[in-house]
């Protein structure tokens, strides 16, 4: 018998699932039916399709009714009702995500990738973490789960960020970090009220480059407009993420941790370097050492592996690096890409409800201003106010080991 947690005072959770491609329609189909099947049902959930008018038609049909199938008048009190939109932003993660959390309804909003199944718990553990009205994000544990049915043996477990995934290296239990990674995470509505959304340009974008750090510069940019909140990841709020077959190749191994240099770039020419890259010197001169030392070891005792995966993480920071440097050279020559900081427009009213009811604050959003760099402290007190405790907080994902909150 599965003795699960008892969260906090209920909280109404709004989940978002991003989808762009009908090549993901079973997984679509799959993340749906994982929230659906939570012990703490989901106020409700919601598809936002990315510019794909064949895709959006298709849910449409499919969950017509509210949810394919559920009684309309029960659909949200038994996290049954999904709803169907269209990304209303430019192209891309961002806007997505931006473009479900003007359109939801609850205390809370969470994001799911649609390639990724949710345990019965995901949202129980959630609303737990919730009880401290300090609590303003609550990441989960996101597991591989690999096309070719296990873990390539060079491929490190220091670097399952790569693949979208939960690193080795960060504690268990509940932690407080610098910031949550956005396929398996939550916000309370709060977060968006005082920073603003996430950040356009700088997450991926269907089958492009595989940017990222969109979470990292969000949370930053919450810590600094909100002192006193705390980020966690709880890895008991598990999800399994699919990876597919042409992630499990050294190129695309390659190929990301060159985007992610590059995407910490941005993020520190927006934020700085001491809080873009602070618990990334942490990853690298602590855990990915460990990792290379325990391949060598490996390899000296006739290990499969062993040697690869050394090299393999060797081979992911040079690369790492390699994508920080050069996007850094083009920020100083004023090239390459950028990205501003969306004001979420004002959220409609619930179904029934009064036209003033559940409207999101227009009060501290993120808009950027003219002469103004993206990210930069909505007000001049905020940095001075910073929690003396924020730069020894750690990352959920590239650089991310955590140290454990006391309350866990």
């Amino acid at each position: 018998m599965t003795v699960r947690p008892a969260p906090g005072p209920l909280v109404r959770i709004s989940v978002v699932i991003c989808v762009y491609t009908e090549d993901r329609w079973g997984d679509i189909l799959a993340a749906v039916d994982s929230v659906r099947a939570q012990s703490l049902p989901a106020h409700e959930t919601l598809l936002v399709v990315d510019h794909n008018a064949g895709l959006l038609r298709r849910l449409t049909d499919h969950y017509g009714d509210g949810g394919a199938g559920a009684d309309p008048e029960t659909a949200a009190d038994t996290g049954q009702g999904v709803r169907v939109l269209a990304n209303a932003g430019p192209r891309g993660l961002s806007s997505g995500r931006n473009t479900g959390i003007a359109a939801s309804h609850g205390e809370v909003i969470a994001f799911l990738d649609d390639d990724a199944v949710a345990e019965r718990d995901w949202l129980h553990h959630f609303a737990a973490a919730y009880a401290d009205p300090r609590v303003m994000a609550v990441g989960g544990r996101t597991v591989p789960v690999w096309a070719s049915r296990r873990r390539p043996v060079w491929f490190p477990e220091e670097f399952d960020w790569v693949v979208g995934c939960t690193y080795r290296g960060l504690p268990p239990g509940r932690v407080r970090v610098r910031n949550v990674l956005g396929g398996n995470a939550s916000f309370r509505r709060e977060a968006f009220d005082a920073a603003g959304g996430f950040a356009s340009g700088i997450g991926r974008d269907g089958d492009k480059r595989p940017l990222g750090c969109e979470e990292t510069e969000l949370c930053i940019r919450l810590a600094r407009a909100r002192p006193d909140a705390l980020l966690l990841i709880d890895d008991r709020a598990v999800i399994h993420h699919k990876v597919p077959a042409a992630r499990e190749r050294f190129a695309y191994f390659r190929s990301r941790a060159y985007a992610e240099g590059l995407s910490k770039a941005l993020v520190t020419r927006s934020v700085g370097a001491q809080a873009g890259l602070s618990t990334e010197r942490r990853y690298t001169t602590r855990v990915l050492p460990a990792g290379i030392a325990r391949g060598l070891r490996d390899a000296l005792l006739g290990r499969a592996g062993g040697a690869g995966r050394a090299g393999a993480i060797v081979a992911g920071v040079a690369a790492a690096a390699g994508g920080y440097a050069v996007g850094t050279a083009r920020a100083r020559r004023g090239g390459g890409p950028r990205f501003g900081i969306a004001t979420l427009p004002e959220r409609p009213p619930p179904p029934g409800g009064h036209p003033d009811e559940g409207r999101a604050a227009e009060r501290g959003r993120g808009a950027e201003q003219p002469g103004r760099k993206p990210g930069q402290d909505r007000e001049a007190g905020h940095q001075a106010r910073r929690d003396p405790e924020a730069g020894q907080d750690r990352e959920a994902g590239p650089g991310r080991e955590a140290r454990r909150e006391g309350a866990a």
